[in-house]
């Protein structure tokens, strides 16, 4: 069998990590309400007619909170997969995965309130 292109390999790594953001969207609760916060900050943007910096700054948030929201929700599933039973180990690893989604959540309010606050008062 010949090997695929670079370019078709590629365009199948793009179609999973597709798959895997809609498995995302339509399976976690988190990702949704966060997915509907994204929303409505963006409209908040356009409404208050941030600035480029602004929009650079909220886009950059956003991604980093509902990545790293991905990053825990696939941690979470592995370590179900790999240990079904409660682990106390298990759940440290959970909980330090939770713990970096917390943490981006916190610098991203930061981050909106310093955008917004100014505009509002």
């Amino acid at each position: 069998m010949p090997k695929e292109s670079f370019l078709v390999n590629r365009i199948k790594s793009i179609g999973f990590a597709f798959k895997g953001l809609i498995r995302l969207l339509q399976t976690e609760l988190s990702i949704k309400i966060q997915f509907v916060i994204a929303l409505l900050v963006t409209a908040a943007g356009f409404y208050f007619e941030i600035s480029i910096s602004e929009w650079a700054l909220q886009c950059l948030c956003i991604g980093l909170v509902m990545g790293i929201e991905g990053m825990n929700t696939a941690i979470e599933k592995l370590a179900d997969y790999v240990q079904p039973e409660f682990d106390k180990k298990i759940g440290i690893i959970k909980d330090i995965s939770a713990g970096a989604v917390l943490l981006v959540s916190l610098i991203a309010v930061i981050v909106g309130l310093i955008i917004y606050l100014p505009k509002v008062f």
